[in-house]
């Protein structure tokens, strides 16, 4: 009997349905198509559908001021996976590029300034480390870089502070020369940081590379949220007491138009498709959408109580605002315009983040 240079027989094969002998339960080559529709169709179905949980979906990061916790939480069933330790009155949070690990400002209480950052480990779900500021104190807002660095407003040393988390160090620092530097936004390179100043009501533009304040810009009463257009070509302000949102060109440091909106603006955040801003304002327990471009007020919402941080989905078809006075976060869905959820939390929640989930 003839043998295949693999030892087995060949003698039986049929010449014309080769195709078959890795089907030898296969009768014919329709039963061959099927049988392979069949395996994607539920390779399909595992991959959509009936794979668990654990590998789809995001993953939401809730700071807790007063609890000093950290929580993951699953923001499609609510979920909580765990439920981590930080520093004293951990206010921001932000999540290196690839996922693993989140950074937590450790801002400290009225009368014990903080001085820490602490890492947490989100595939592990556990604090990785802590890192010492010091001589810096009240770090609060935070941008990681393109290159995997964390800068860290720190509000007692009027500074921008750029941390290496790998070494668990202070890379270096940058003066503000304002009071209250209190949140952050890089450009989408990374090569300069936008400061907001609340106690001066300015923006403060530091150039990373060269680490160096390039201008100070004022803008209005109050100065607080900020964030910047998906394409970098602009920055937006809330401020607080004047209760205005402004643009400035990203290039020129030019303040182009402020607008009047809700009671106590503190947050913003441009939604994804560059075309809108939603707007947490604190003292009215509303959030706002505003035009991106003329930044005018498009609608409000009324929504639990002191609304304060806020993450939106990539999609931008919801967003998730923590209601601090309620201890639940808020989940909003953009298109119907709606609160169509809330989600429980520690004390006073604030700062988030929101991740693709390990």
């Amino acid at each position: 009997m003839m043998q295949d240079k693999n030892g087995s027989d060949s003698a039986h094969l049929v010449p014309g349905t080769w195709y078959l002998a890795p089907f030898p339960h296969l009768k014919s080559y329709k039963a061959v198509v099927l049988y392979l529709l069949f395996l994607a169709g539920w390779l399909c179905w595992m991959v959509v559908g009936g794979m668990p949980a654990e590998s789809t979906g995001s993953l939401l990061i809730v700071l807790n001021k007063s609890d000093h916790t950290a929580m993951l939480i699953r923001p499609d069933t609510k979920e909580v996976l765990a439920i981590l330790p930080t520093g004293r009155g951990p206010h921001e949070v932000a999540v290196s590029p690839d996922g693993r690990w989140a950074y937590v400002a450790d801002y400290g209480t009225r009368d014990a300034p903080g001085h820490t950052l602490t890492v947490l480990d989100l595939i592990g779900r556990k604090v990785h480390r802590t890192i010492d500021l010091s001589p810096f104190r009240r770090p609060h807002g935070l941008a990681v870089l393109p290159d995997g660095r964390v800068a860290v407003t720190c509000e007692e040393n009027q500074a921008l502070v750029v941390v290496e988390p790998k070494a668990g160090r202070v890379d270096f620092s940058v003066s503000t020369d304002q009071r209250v530097s209190h949140m952050v936004v890089v450009t989408p390179d990374g090569s300069r940081a936008f400061v907001a100043n609340i106690g001066d009501g300015s923006v403060t533009v530091i150039d990373l590379k060269k680490r160096a304040r390039l201008v100070t810009v004022p803008v209005d009463a109050g100065t607080e949220g900020i964030d910047r257009s998906p394409d970098g070509r602009f920055v937006y302000v809330a401020n607080r007491v004047a209760d205005t949102i402004a643009a400035i060109d990203a290039e020129s440091f030019r303040v182009l138009r402020k607008a009047p909106t809700c009671k106590f603006p503190i947050r913003i955040r441009a939604l994804p498709d560059g075309r809108s801003l939603l707007v947490s304002c604190a003292q009215a327990n509303q959030v706002a959408l505003h035009d991106a471009t003329t930044l005018e007020l498009l609608r409000t919402l009324d929504v639990g109580s002191v609304p304060i941080g806020s993450v939106v989905e990539p999609s931008g078809r919801r967003a998730y605002v923590a209601f601090s006075g309620d201890d639940r976060v808020g989940v909003i869905d953009l298109s119907t315009w709606q609160v169509v959820d809330t989600i429980s939390t520690g004390d006073e929640p604030d700062g988030m983040a929101l991740t693709g989930r390990p």
